[in-house]
Parts: C-alpha cells; sequence; structure tokens
C-alpha cells in the first residue's frame, strides 16, 4: 500500500515492513558508491511503542516532502528485502 506519494523524480523511499499486521521495520534505500543502490534498516530499532514508528516517520516526512512510503504486509519480508538488493 502507498502511504505517501513523493516525487517521481526525488526523495527517500521508505519501505515499512510488517508481517501479519505486526510492525517488522522501515528500510530506507540508500545509495553507496561502491555497490549502488541497497536496502537499509531505519528508524527505530527496538519498538515497544507503535508512537515511536509514527513519531520517526512524521519527522522524516516534514525533511523530506518527497519523501515515499510504501507499506508492506508479507511473510518473510526481510527475503524480499534483500533480493531487491542484488
Amino acid at each position: 500500500m502507498l502511504l505517501s506519494r513523493g516525487d517521481e523524480n526525488a526523495g527517500a523511499i521508505l519501505i515499512q515492513l510488517l508481517e501479519k499486521g505486526q510492525f517488522y521495520g522501515l528500510f530506507e534505500r540508500v545509495l553507496a558508491l561502491e555497490t549502488g543502490y541497497s536496502w537499509q534498516r531505519v528508524g527505530p530499532q527496538v519498538i515497544d511503542n507503535i508512537r515511536e514508528i509514527d513519531e520517526y516517520l512524521t519527522r522524516r516526512q516534514q525533511r523530506d516532502p518527497d519523501l515515499w512510503l510504501i507499506e508492506l504486509d508479507i511473510a518473510n519480508g526481510e527475503r524480499l528485502i534483500a533480493e531487491m538488493s542484488d
């Protein structure tokens, strides 16, 4: 599901990964000069409260109004992230 649509030519891309409705992590597409684009885990790492995630995403959207935010609720989502980094 597309939660926030950014500019077609700019803005960071974040994937909010869920599994059966449970938060699993936030991943951002980043450019590394040596290896090209890859996906890295960002944001709060230990989640005791979903509000921490919402606050992080609000701050990111304030700094980058072109931010793309995509939510995926899939089984074994980290495998998909790893495959997209290849």
